[in-house]
Parts: C-alpha cells; sequence; structure tokens
C-alpha cells in the first residue's frame, strides 16, 4: 500500500498527530504520555515558540490509517546563537515498518531544504525544556514524564536513513549515599559555606521562592547551560511557562538555593515528585483521579526527578557543587523516596557525571541526537 504524507493543518488532522503515540503505545508499561492540555499548545497562534522559530507537521497515512507523524523546527535563536542553518526534528513515531519512517523524514529534509537549511538534527524540541533525545538503551525501564518514549526499531530506522550521533545522554537512578559519605559530603559542604560566606536561600512558600529567586535562577541556568548542546537562552515566554509548570508540582522540600553575601544566587538544585505514574494511569488527561495521585506524588513521593541543576560558573571551581551532592542525599533520605531520576546527563559532561560517585547509581537509559547533512 501506499504511503500518503499529509501536511498537518485541519482540527482532525492535529487531532491524529496529537494521539498517535498514545495509540501506538497504549498496552506498553514503560511509555507516559505528555499531558494533553500542554500538547494542545503547539498548534495555537500564541504559542510561546512561535516567535523564534517555524514550525511544520506531518502525518502519515496508509489506507485511510495513520502510521505516523514527524515535526520539523527551524529554532532561529539556536542557529544565530550558533551560525548554523538546522532543522530539528521532533514527535517522531511510526509503527514497526521502515518504508513510514522514510517518507517521514523525506518530507521533513524537503521541508529543511525548501527553508535554505542544511542539516537536519535531532530528536529536539523547541528548547531543552522539551523532551529531547531517542531512546537507544533502557527500553524496559519507564520513562519519566520529562522525557518520551520510543520503540526499539526507531534507532535503526533512523541510522538507515544515513543519521549519525551527535551527542548522548545517560540516564540514572540515584540511591542515597551511604551514611558516612553523606556525613563527608554535609562536612564538605559546611566548609564551602563558611570560607564562601555562603547560605541558603530562604522561603515561606512556593510562591514566595518564585517570587525571589526566578530572576537568579533563570540567569543562572542561561550562564551554566550556555555552552551544552541544544539549549537556547531563555524568553521571557519561556519563563512563564517554566514557572507556571513549577507552580503546579515543586514543593520546597526537593528544592535548593544558595547565595552570596550579597544574596545574589550562585548555586541551584530542583527537584520534583515523579509524575510519571499519575499521568500514565490518567493517559494524559487531567481527571479527578489525576489531581489526587498529583497531590499524593507531590507530598508523598517515593521517585523524585531531577529537574534543573545550575552553577554560576565564576563559582565552579570552588567545590560549591558538594552542596547540591549534599542537599540530595538529605531529600533521598527521607522515608518513602527510593530513588533518585536524574533525566538527561550529557555523557561527556564530567562535573555533573562526577557529582553522582558517592551515590548509589545505575545507570539504566541511554539516549542519542542524531545529525544528518543535506547534499
Amino acid at each position: 500500500m501506499e504511503i500518503e504524507i499529509r501536511e498537518v493543518r485541519s482540527c482532525r488532522e492535529r487531532h491524529d498527530f496529537l494521539r498517535f503515540p498514545d495509540r501506538l503505545y497504549k498496552d506498553n508499561p514503560c511509555y507516559v504520555p505528555p499531558l494533553r492540555m500542554d500538547e494542545r499548545k503547539i498548534f495555537r497562534k500564541d504559542y510561546v515558540y512561535n516567535d523564534c522559530c517555524e514550525t511544520v507537521y506531518y502525518n502519515a497515512y496508509r489506507d485511510g490509517e495513520m502510521v505516523g507523524r514527524i515535526s520539523g523546527i527551524i529554532q532561529r535563536a539556536s542557529n544565530e546563537k550558533r551560525g548554523e542553518k538546522r532543522v530539528r526534528f521532533t514527535r517522531f513515531d511510526c509503527i514497526r515498518d521502515f518504508e513510514v519512517a522514510k517518507a517521514l523524514f523525506a518530507a521533513v529534509e524537503s521541508w529543511a531544504v525548501s527553508r535554505g537549511m542544511d542539516t537536519v538534527c535531532g530528536p529536539l524540541g523547541f528548547s531543552d525544556l522539551e523532551r529531547e533525545g531517542l531512546l537507544v538503551e533502557g527500553f524496559d525501564q519507564l520513562s519519566t514524564f520529562e522525557e518520551q518514549y520510543n520503540g526499539p526499531w526507531y534507532p535503526e530506522y533512523i541510522e538507515r536513513l544515513g543519521y549519525v550521533k551527535e551527542v548522548d545522554w545517560t540516564e540514572s537512578k540515584i540511591t542515597a549515599p551511604t551514611p558516612e559519605d553523606q556525613a563527608e559530603m554535609q562536612k564538605m559542604a559546611d566548609f564551602v559555606m563558611r570560607r564562601y560566606h555562603l547560605k541558603i536561600g530562604p522561603a515561606r512558600n512556593v510562591s514566595d521562592f518564585l517570587n525571589r529567586y526566578a530572576d537568579g535562577l533563570f540567569e543562572i541556568l542561561d550562564k551554566s547551560y550556555d555552552q551544552l548542546y541544544g539549549t537556547v537562552p531563555f524568553t521571557p515566554g519561556m519563563k512563564k511557562l517554566m514557572i507556571d509548570n513549577f507552580k503546579m508540582i515543586i514543593s520546597l522540600k526537593y528544592v535548593a538555593v544558595v547565595l552570596d553575601e550579597n544574596d545574589k544566587v550562585v548555586l541551584l538544585g530542583v527537584c520534583l515528585p515523579s509524575l510519571a505514574q499519575a499521568v500514565r494511569r490518567s493517559r494524559g488527561r487531567i481527571t479527578p483521579r489525576f489531581l489526587w495521585d498529583l497531590l499524593r506524588a507531590k507530598y508523598r513521593p517515593e521517585v523524585i526527578d531531577l529537574g534543573l541543576i545550575g552553577v554560576d560558573p565564576e563559582w565552579l571551581n570552588r567545590g560549591v557543587s558538594v552542596m547540591v551532592a549534599a542537599e540530595l542525599g538529605k531529600m533521598l533520605g527521607q522515608s518513602g523516596i527510593r530513588y533518585a531520576e536524574t533525566n538527561l546527563n550529557i555523557e561527556d559532561n564530567y562535573a555533573i557525571q562526577n557529582l553522582w560517585r558517592r551515590f548509589g547509581r545505575e545507570d539504566h537509559k541511554r539516549r542519542r541526537a542524531y545529525v544528518k547533512k543535506l547534499a
């Protein structure tokens, strides 16, 4: 049967695009969908990334049945920052059929050329706040809410199409350090705090925390993530999006902000109670059961996800990262918490990789970004 590729334009086609992975992985216990209300925003005219991105969306059909999807993004801020002409592919999903993948990527590559681009890379979203990286190891592991699941046939198909590895991320389960290691980390953290006159930033509640530290948080993230793969500077819209998302789930028990003697943020760590099981059970919908599960996850989590870790580059060589490790050790020592999910750590980011050396660690997933130069 011939494969038909359609650019997504109608309401029905948008619905098909958004719901396809839910149908594809409906019986897979490792798949965690995004929240439907969040995904629907990508088609809104006022979507936060429309001012810096150009997008295209394609569905693949065979004999009237949808069999795949893909999106292409020209992230102008990223291209300008790096002097590149790249299209990012994202939201790629297809049935176990190479010809479907081939047709979808051909559509994105043709669109890229028509826009004067010379390279396709991904999977990467609009920014690193989105799901990124193709799962290449750990297909039997539950996905986190922050990252995307995909089947084991995806890497094979993409590589057959001429794409090669550009960067890998590892994902790890981190368990509490031994009491001896925790005591040593805390001793070192206390020494660094005294030596540089640092202090833990206070906050009465989540709103107070965000009001006090949001500006410093984004400044630190822009500085510390500047050279990392695929990152772009935070825009006002991106900041608002992150703050709105944090308000729903963040708990002061799982955040740490370190201030210098002038109350400037020099380090931050934000962990989030895992929403994976809650979202999987609700299939991405906001239901009364989901809200109950969300509250239970927020106040009595069994798993926490590492959201953001940022250190002012001026402080990197002063040992302040041990404070992040010490605070995380405290979190993992709380009753009921089994482990933390690191989410994505770039494999050659040795500073973050070394941060986990005093913890119990299992590298259980690996993700990859691919690249292909177009003729």
